[in-house]
């Protein structure tokens, strides 16, 4: 914006200049030359009152060299012949030095008016001047190129100067004008793009111009907003949570008194695991504060995080009678995503595969790094009867029509992946089931907001091992 506005100021200084100098330079060219003909017909018209009187050559001599172009060799007298009856006449009287052509000279007598006609090294004036006889006598008063564009240079430099000062001022003043403008949308646009990373503490100055400061209002006015909304969310999730205590503990209590049984200790580990994750939960939503670094540059051990999970969901696979199957997570692996994010996305797709399978069902988990070692791929695959309609199961809310389902799961699932620059993919297993790749990157998002991933690894199942729980 700042550069268009110093374009179009210096756009329009330029033609604004050049609208007024190049008429005001002709102007001026022409009012040096006329001053210098002007000049010149004085000259010619003092020579007029000796004409008048006497055509002898002593008198217009001196006559001559009175004048100033005289004087410089500049000035011509030029007297017909004259004729008389019984032979006797006048002879023809050249006084100076003459320029301008004989043909010249007699088109002047022809019709006695003053003329010029350009000869060599500038001008000749014509000035015609009746004599007591009846005849024309002509004076020639020589105009030099120099004088006819005497000072006209001088001038043109002038207006040149001061058209070169107005456009370096009006783009001066346009770029002053334009930083105001500028400056407060830039740091609209920042606070924006800060806010759209988590960091909900920014807000935008009140200044620059009117409509600025509106946007600027309204963009503070958004922020609290968003903030109240979070917290809101935030007391909405810890109430929701902490209403769940209440069965939690009837059923911690049930649980207490199903005996010693190694199905007693299962349920009453499942029951504590569930009461922590409660808590775990309101203690998170209460002391949740806005963001001032984007949450994924806190990173964990995908490897850990998921061999911790796989342990808990093993116990009920083994009383399903479920195979389960566990690849790639003998070595560490880094992925820029919390923890505690990771476990509610892997919950999400296991509870899924209990949920929507049949007791007996298998299911495996793989991870394992791209070809481009720029993301980390967590492939959760079961052998049931698969997902009818994957695009309409990964929308938020849409159960993809198996009953008992929120839709919720999935899309937890999608805002893990979405927020390292990922994606969610569903297909086909090799199991005969249905495959959710979840594919997490490690390079980030670009400056566009979108996903800077490589091309993705083939579907095999190499490396895979069997563990059993």
């Amino acid at each position: 914006m700042r550069w268009a506005l110093v374009k179009v100021s210096l756009a329009v200084t330029v033609m604004v200049v050049l609208a007024f100098a190049l008429p005001l330079g002709m102007v001026i060219k022409e009012m040096a030359k006329d001053r210098a003909f002007t000049y010149a017909e004085r000259q010619a018209a003092a020579i007029a009152p000796t004409l008048t009187v006497t055509t002898d050559r002593a008198p217009l001599e001196r006559a001559v060299a009175t004048t100033d172009a005289g004087a410089q060799g500049r000035t011509a007298v030029h007297i017909p012949a004259v004729g008389r009856a019984g032979g006797a006449g006048r002879p023809a009287v050249e006084i100076g030095r003459r320029r301008a052509a004989v043909a010249d000279l007699e088109l002047t007598r022809r019709s006695p008016r003053a003329t010029t006609t350009e000869v060599a090294g500038g001008y000749s004036l014509l000035q015609p001047i009746a004599l007591g006889s009846g005849d024309i006598a002509i004076v020639e008063v020589f105009v030099p190129e120099a004088e006819v564009t005497n000072g006209v240079d001088t001038a043109w430099l002038v207006l040149a100067g001061v058209g070169v000062a107005l456009i370096v001022g009006s783009v001066a003043v346009a770029d002053r004008l334009g930083v105001r403008m500028v400056r407060p949308a830039q740091r609209l646009a920042g606070a924006a793009q800060q806010l759209g990373e988590g960091r909900l503490a920014v807000r935008v100055p009140e200044e620059g111009p009117p409509e600025l400061r509106s946007a600027a209002v309204a963009f503070n006015s958004m922020a609290d907003q968003v903030v109240q909304l979070l917290a809101n969310e935030r007391e909405l999730a810890a109430d929701l949570s902490h209403r769940l205590r209440t069965p939690l503990t009837v059923l911690r209590l049930n649980a207490a008194s199903l005996g010693d049984s190694a199905a007693a200790e299962q349920t009453r580990a499942a029951v504590a695991q569930l009461e922590r994750e409660v808590d775990t939960i309101i203690r998170t939503a209460r002391e949740a504060k806005p963001q001032t670094q984007p949450s994924a540059a806190v990173g964990c051990d995908a490897s850990a995080v998921i061999r911790e999970r796989m342990a808990f969901w093993s116990a009920l696979a083994e009383d399903e009678g479920r195979e389960v199957r566990l690849a790639g997570v003998d070595r560490p692996v880094r992925i820029p995503v919390v923890g505690a994010e990771l476990a509610a996305a892997l919950d999400a797709l296991l509870g899924n595969v209990f949920r929507h399978t049949v007791e007996g069902t298998a299911f495996a988990v793989d991870v394992h790094r791209s070809a481009g070692d720029d993301a980390v791929i967590v492939l959760v695959s079961d052998a049931g009867a698969g997902i009818a309609d994957p695009g309409a199961a990964l929308e938020r809310g849409n159960s993809g029509g198996r009953e008992g389902s929120t839709g919720l799961g999935l899309d937890i699932v999608r805002r893990v992946a979405e927020s390292t620059g990922g994606d969610v993919r569903i297909g086909r297993s090799v199991l005969g089931g249905a495959e959710v790749r979840l594919w997490i990157g490690l390079a980030g998002r670009d400056g566009r907001g979108t996903s800077r991933r490589g091309q993705r690894p083939g579907r095999g199942r190499k490396g895979r091992r069997a563990v059993r729980a």
